[in-house]
């Protein structure tokens, strides 16, 4: 779905950021702007401010800022087309939507009213089996025994489908209404020459509804209360509702993954609820099916680290290796991801209870890191004494090294790769990559005339191994002029980089002046909306934007040029955007040194600013 610039422009001028984040944060009128304590990371003294001039967020303690589009996809989880809806709504505005046909648009409209129905039948079904529970005294003492308090079974929506076959005629006096089989609550057997059979999917069963991002309810799972098959019973696959999209307890769990600062992925409904109640309300869990990729990029959406929890049998460890998998194209330098492996004869729920919280969370901070899963799984049943185990070694680390994103990671594990397999990286690289002709770098025949000369070539003689990295502009284009226009370059013309920055850099681009800011602040809606562009696709989309001068100038000749990989350029980014956070740190840190004077607690922020900025300076000089 395209939505019009223009629309979005006439939204936010509706729309009061200051309401919109008041009604997530107690916020206190501080001089010109709003002040609170901010909703992404725990802090003691409120350094979030909420200005209605700018009709911007920024917090000084961790950096995120925005808009109220910006604000619901970072505190609500919602996606960039979903928080404009949401504002459109409150603002009783219609979306529009661009490059559709009158018949896509109505189908697009007839699918919403579905979902918006659906999730409605599915919310009226949650209520009556909530009302069941209570009446269930087997239902409350099965929960007691598991030591749920009736507060959490309410924070959780849990319900109960009683015994009988068409218990739900009773909720919905249509009980042959379609929508009641396309929600999934219930089974149509046809049988040829027979009466269709309806009855109820869910019978005798704990119900744990199961929301979206935004609170709707989607679908449930079902648990039986005694040894019955299957323990475990789904929502089948709707239109509102995908397995392979959707994590248990995520709504209810948003505010606690900043507060803990990681999520915990568990494999049941009940280790969900029940690390809840005993302390750990930062747990979700997949639905019945292996961790996907788009489990964990909507993840990435919450927190920056990701605990995955698994039985320590073969089947947790089967388990672990496809949420591996899934995980691998988002370990970027500046996120986290662990793998958790109990005792093969407990799951989280038993292993807490029988050992308590604290024995839970030093298993928590000891998991096992992505790098050390990889080179264990790589090196299974590989005898390293031997040249074949190592060249097998070297096979099984291929697919998974080359699914990393590009960055110091990524290279420190090539590292220790090759030396496992006893190979040099470079020899490894061209193992994994052969290199073409194409590839291998030329010289023009008046630098091999005069190779003798150090400065004919930019200064590098012919034994300098440094022309072979060198890579002139092209004619007619030098280098942008200022580091905020080599940003903007690198990341037009690799798009898909934006995924891997972390909120800082987020932050730090959006917040620069105009036309930089707003251009960086587009490219990330764009990003949310259609997923990772080439240029030629973005640079239609700019047309009338604020930033579309500065973006044509800077990309002039680009369509010239062989695309650059992102593997070539991202030292280069990391390296120039750890410059700019240097220099808006000490702005900050002026800032706090003046804020000072009228409230001492703002040097403790000040602190932070260094061992901050002290961090990125010591990371420089390594480049330098």
């Amino acid at each position: 779905m395209s939505i019009p610039q223009t629309f979005i422009q006439e939204l936010l001028s509706r729309t009061d950021v200051v309401e919109i984040v008041g009604r997530y944060v107690q916020l206190k009128k501080g001089g010109a702007n709003f002040m609170g304590l901010c909703p992404f990371h725990g802090e003691k003294s409120p350094s979030f401010s909420v200005s209605p001039v700018k009709q911007f967020y920024h917090c000084f303690g961790c950096g995120k800022n925005g808009n109220a589009i910006s604000f619901l996809m970072d505190h609500a989880g919602m996606s960039f087309v979903e928080a404009v809806k949401d504002l459109a709504q409150q603002y009783g505005l219609q979306v529009p939507e661009n490059d559709a046909s009158p018949q896509d648009r109505a189908r697009a409209l007839e699918q919403r009213e579905k979902q918006v129905t659906l999730s409605d039948v599915l919310e009226k079904a949650g209520s009556a089996y909530k009302k069941q529970l209570k009446k269930s005294s087997r239902a409350v003492n099965y929960l007691k025994g598991r030591g749920l308090s009736g507060e959490v079974a309410k924070q959780y929506g849990l319900g109960y489908a009683p015994e009988g076959w068409r218990s739900l005629a009773s909720v919905f006096p249509n009980y042959e209404e379609p929508l009641l089989v396309e929600s999934g609550l219930v089974i149509l057997n046809a049988e040829e020459g027979q009466d269709d059979k309806r009855y109820d999917r869910f019978r005798d069963r704990i119900m744990f509804p199961i929301r979206n991002v935004k609170g709707e309810c989607i679908g449930f799972g079902g648990r039986v209360l005694g040894d019955e098959k299957p323990k475990y019973l789904n929502s089948p696959e709707t239109p509102v509702f995908s397995k392979g999209r959707e994590l248990y307890g995520l709504f209810e769990a948003r505010n606690a993954l900043r507060d803990q600062g990681y999520v915990l992925v568990t494999e049941g409904y009940m280790d969900v609820v029940a690390l809840a109640q005993l302390g750990f309300p930062n747990a979700v869990a997949t639905l019945g099916t292996a961790c996907t990729t788009d489990h964990v990029q909507k993840l990435f959406r919450f927190t920056d680290s990701v605990v995955f929890s698994f039985d320590g049998d073969a089947a947790g460890r089967r388990a672990a290796r496809k949420a591996l998998d899934g995980a691998l194209p988002f370990a970027t330098d500046v996120r986290s991801v662990k793998f958790l492996f109990l005792p093969a004869e407990h799951d989280p729920d038993s292993f807490i209870r029988a050992f308590g919280k604290e024995a839970f969370a030093r298993y928590v901070s000891e998991a096992v890191p992505l790098s050390r899963l990889l080179i264990d799984t790589v090196r299974e049943a590989c005898d390293l004494n031997t040249a074949e185990g190592r060249a097998h070694m070297a096979s099984n680390a291929k697919p998974l090294w080359m699914q990393l994103p590009d960055g110091a990671l990524k290279l420190q594990l090539l590292m220790e790769l090759s030396d496992l397999v006893q190979l040099s990286s470079r020899e490894l690289t061209d193992l994994w990559i052969p290199r073409t002709d194409n590839d291998k770098p030329k010289r023009s025949k008046s630098y091999e005339k005069n190779s003798d000369k150090s400065n004919e070539y930019k200064g590098y003689k012919r034994n300098s191994n440094k022309n072979e990295a060198f890579r002139p502009p092209p004619s007619g284009r030098g280098l942008p002029a200022s580091r905020a226009d080599h940003a903007t370059r690198i990341l037009l013309g690799n798009m898909a980089a934006l995924e891997f920055l972390s909120a800082e850099d987020h932050a730090l681009l959006c917040e620069l002046p105009a036309p930089h800011g707003t251009l960086f602040t587009w490219l990330e809606s764009q990003l949310h909306e259609h997923g990772p562009q080439p240029w030629v696709a973005l640079r239609e989309g700019l047309q009338d934007h604020e930033g579309e001068a500065l973006a044509l100038k800077l990309m002039a000749d680009h369509e010239m040029d062989n695309p650059v990989p992102l593997s070539e350029t991202s030292t280069e980014l990391r390296n120039l955007l750890n410059r700019m956070l240097v220099e808006r740190i000490k702005t900050q840190q002026t800032q706090a040194i003046a804020a000072s004077k009228a409230d001492p607690t703002t040097l403790a922020l000040y602190r932070e600013l260094q061992a901050r900025r002290l961090q990125l300076e010591a990371a420089l000089a390594h480049v330098d």
